[in-house]
This record gives structure tokens, sequence and C-alpha cells, in this order.
């Protein structure tokens, strides 16, 4: 089921699926459909502090923007501060890994409805199609990101497949380092697909675009996203939400 966020003179629509794939034995993913937040999560590992991680990294984001007022980065930052200091505390009291990528979307930005914030950290992806071109937005905190940006091996090569498991970032991380926060302006028929890697490294690009362009109900969008990293072996988790930003209509 779609939801809608007016924005001024826009409005926000978004949806979502997940599905846990063939590969592992529950969803370690979490999804977050509520605009004005719009979030994915994705655990790392299989074991309780993976789910744990992923579950706690969402409900922070989601509690302090409950109540938004767009006052921006400094608050983002600092409620995945939070989110960092409670999954450490999580992996500590369990006594294993408990971590989580998150990629999230905040609609609305103060005095500017056109506005928005994506707050990321980890290798989950935000995208984003304008005008037909799908762009990524987020840089995937891994050393396989790395070494693709600086040639230290082909894209394809083992060594690179073993970089993409390697995070310089992430929810649960010793360091606690922080999170990407990135200003968007809206636009009449953007759409952006915050996925999990369970999506974007099953399905390819040209079906990525092929989907989010081809102007299906956003719930219709999401489930074939969805049921395409499935036709491809669904080796993964995949989760993903949908916004479209369209004009709301003149009374």
């Amino acid at each position: 089921m779609a939801v809608t966020l007016p924005l001024g003179d826009l409005v926000l629509t978004a949806a979502g699926a997940t599905d846990p794939g063939v590969r592992y034995p529950a969803n370690f993913d979490v999804l977050h459909v509520a605009p004005p937040l719009l979030a994915v999560a994705d655990g790392m590992g299989a074991g309780e502090g993976s789910a744990a991680a992923g579950r706690t990294a969402v409900e922070v984001l989601a509690e302090e923007v409950r109540d938004w007022d767009g006052t921006g980065p400094a608050r983002l930052r600092a409620a995945v501060g939070k989110a960092q200091r409670k999954v450490c505390a999580i992996g500590d009291q369990l006594g294993e890994l408990a971590g989580c990528t998150l990629t999230a979307l905040v609609a609305g930005a103060g005095a500017d409805p056109h506005a928005g914030w994506i707050v990321h950290i980890g290798d989950s992806r935000a995208y984003r199609l304008r005008d037909g071109l799908l762009e990524v937005l987020t840089v995937d905190h891994t050393v396989a990101w790395l070494g693709a940006v600086h040639g230290w091996y082909p894209a394809d090569s083992p060594a690179a497949a073993r970089a993409r498991y390697q995070l310089t970032r992430y929810v649960g991380h010793p360091g606690r380092p922080e999170p990407d926060v990135l200003s968007v302006a809206f636009r009449p028929g953007d759409v952006y697909c915050l996925c999990t890697d369970g999506i974007f490294e099953q399905v390819d690009y040209r079906t990525l675009a092929e989907i989010l362009g081809f102007g299906a109900p956003l719930p219709e969008a999401a489930d074939a996203l969805v049921k395409a990293s499935l036709a491809v072996g669904g080796r993964d988790n995949a989760t993903v939400a949908l916004a479209r930003i369209g004009e709301l209509p003149q009374r």
C-alpha cells in the first residue's frame, strides 16, 4: 500500500517491499516506510546481533524525526550517533558482532518543503531517477568502492568480491563513525530508491532503471524489484523503499 506526504505544492508517494531470499534462515533487513522517513537497514551476518542492530538503528532514527522540523544534518548525525552507542552496547551484551547499514530519506526541510535529507552509512544505497537518468547518490563505505575508484583491482575480480564484505563504516563500528548526510531538492517526476545490496547486487542497472521508470504504482514497482532479485537467485535478503515526487492537483 502506498502512503503520501504533502510537500507544499508537491506530494511524496512512498511504498516498499522486502523478501528474505533463499540463502538466509530469516530476513535481517529492516524496512521503514512512514513519511517523512523512509529507511532501509541491512544487518551484518545472520545472528541475533544482526537482527537487533537493524531494528535499533531504524527505531532510533524514526523516533528522532517523529517531530521533524527540518533542523538539518546536526540532528541527523546525532541520531545516528545515538544508534551507534545502542548497537555497540548490544554487541557487548551479546558477545558477538552487532552491526548494520542504514540508508534513509527524510522529506521536508523546515522552511523549504521541496527539500530533504539522505542519511547514509554502510553499503546500502540511495538512487534517484530524474529525467530518465538513474544515479547513485550515495557512496558504498567499503574497501571495494575505494578499490574501484582508485583502480586497485578490476571490478569483477576475486579481490573486489572479497572487498565487498570489508565495510569501512557501519552502525555498530567500534570507532563509531559518522554518517554521510546529503541535502536533496525534490522535483516533480523524481523517483528515489533506497535499497539493500540484495537488490542492487542482483538486479542490474538497466533493469533497475526500467522498473523505476515504467510509471507503475509504487507498490507494484517495489514488488517488481524484489521479484527481479528472486528471479536471478535470491541469494540475499532484498529490501527496497521507493518515493515518487508529484504535483498536488489544483483545486
